[in-house]
């Protein structure tokens, strides 16, 4: 069957108190806010949202054990963005043998990642 495209949904105690970060620091577009979930354009048709963890599908947890993790070809100046804005656990731009990378966390503690496939094999494949 054919796939159209994907939404990721992270769940939060308080969305209103992430949501300034998802839209502010990390510029995701607002495509539709449904009140207890906000869903937001990354890129194309790459789709990310944020949900009431007390009153959603699934609930809240105190500790994630999940990663977003966004494509771009500019990694350095993400990773000076993100300084810039004072995020939790900016981790140091590394590089694999694939991707040249870091970490951080949102507000909430989800951890999410910025990364550049240097491997042109590897590249290509996405």
């Amino acid at each position: 069957m054919e796939k159209d495209y994907s939404i990721t949904f992270f769940y939060y105690e308080d969305i209103h108190a992430v949501a300034p970060f998802y839209e502010n620091v990390l510029g995701f577009e607002l495509v539709l806010d449904q009140g207890l979930a906000r869903i937001y354009r990354i890129a194309g048709k790459c789709y990310f949202g944020i949900v009431d963890g007390n009153r959603g599908h699934l609930k809240h947890q105190e500790k994630s054990a999940v990663l977003l993790t966004v494509i771009s070809q500019d990694v350095e100046g993400w990773h000076s963005r993100m300084k810039e804005a004072g995020v939790k656990g900016l981790s140091d731009v590394l590089r694999g043998t694939y991707c040249e990378h870091f970490f951080f966390e949102d507000p909430a503690g989800y951890a999410i990642e910025i990364q550049r496939f240097h491997n042109p094999d590897v590249a290509k494949l996405f």
